[in-house]
């Protein structure tokens, strides 16, 4: 089975789109987890905060 004739689902490409944007903001950790080793519940978390502060 060829890795690129499989589809990334929407789900992989909302997180992401949430994991640069927070690198965006200089961001790379969340509770002192790597953006990629944190839950999408975190990251969206995050990332509303953030924007809000803003």
């Amino acid at each position: 089975m060829n890795m690129e004739q499989v589809p990334e689902s929407k789900f992989t490409d909302k997180r992401e789109i949430i994991i640069q944007g927070l690198v965006d903001q200089n961001i790379f950790k969340i509770n002192g987890r790597q953006l990629y080793e944190t839950s999408l519940y975190e990251l969206l978390k995050t990332y509303t905060e953030t924007n809000q502060a803003g």
